[in-house]
């Protein structure tokens, strides 16, 4: 779903997104676009994101855990 989200946010998007990295620096994405991304997953999750808790979210790792950690 991340990916999902991401790859409407940035359509350049290649498939060897390494899940550690911060997706800042691996694609480019400027702080608006991160901002997208946040409500984009918020939209389809449910899930609250407060910008407080936007850099535990900096990787696809990072996004998996915060998520599975709230949906639970």
């Amino acid at each position: 779903m991340v990916l999902r989200e991401l790859a409407k946010i940035a359509p350049e998007l290649d498939s060897q997104i390494d899940p550690e990295i911060d997706l800042r620096e691996q694609i480019d994405l400027d702080s608006i676009d991160m901002l997208n991304l946040m409500i984009a997953i918020h939209e389809t999750t449910g899930v609250d994101i407060p910008e407080a808790d936007y850099p535990q979210m900096s990787s696809l790792n990072g996004c998996v855990s915060y998520l599975r950690a709230r949906m639970k």
